[in-house]
């Protein structure tokens, strides 16, 4: 985000530069756009996938990892923006590690959910195991470009949720 300018954004959108400010005031304005509307149609298409793949609350806990593994593989994955935002913007009072945070909180609470949900008998220990699987096979598909992180994640997952729930 740092590394691109508004003159780079305007080149490659084929936007005027005027037309780009009406729209949007701001970099920083642009950005957040860019984030919600990221951070909006991934929710979409996630939720909509694990409920598809599973119908009880342990099948969508495990589907989270095989939608991971469906995005880990497609042509356009270069690894989640909310991660590569916040590196860049460490400062916790800025908007834009504030919309990472943000996004990141959603996919605890979203775990948590179906955790409860499946009556664990451990639910924050198994909602906190879950999260880091999710958060390191993340990291680990876009920085060592490993698609099969969501499997051993799963793997790892089916582990945990057989000991805790």
């Amino acid at each position: 985000m740092r590394a691109t300018g508004v003159d780079q954004v305007v080149a490659e959108s084929q936007v005027a530069k005027m037309t780009l400010y009406n729209h949007f005031p701001s970099k920083e304005e642009l950005v957040l756009a860019y984030l919600m509307r990221q951070d909006e149609q991934w929710r979409e298409w996630f939720e909509r996938n694990v409920n598809k793949r599973g119908s009880t609350p342990i099948e969508k806990l495990l589907a989270v990892f095989d939608v991971l593994g469906e995005w880990f593989v497609e042509p356009n994955f270069n690894g989640c923006a909310f991660i590569k935002t916040a590196s860049e913007y460490a400062e916790h009072s800025h908007p834009y590690y504030e919309a990472a945070q943000q996004y990141k909180t959603y996919m605890r609470d979203f775990l948590g959910t179906l955790v409860k949900e499946a009556g664990a008998a451990k639910p924050d220990a198994l909602t906190n195991g879950l999260y880091l699987l999710v958060e390191g096979a993340i990291t680990i598909a876009m920085l060592q470009t490993d698609p099969h992180s969501a499997q051993h994640a799963r793997e790892t997952a089916q582990l945990l949720i057989e000991q805790l729930a």
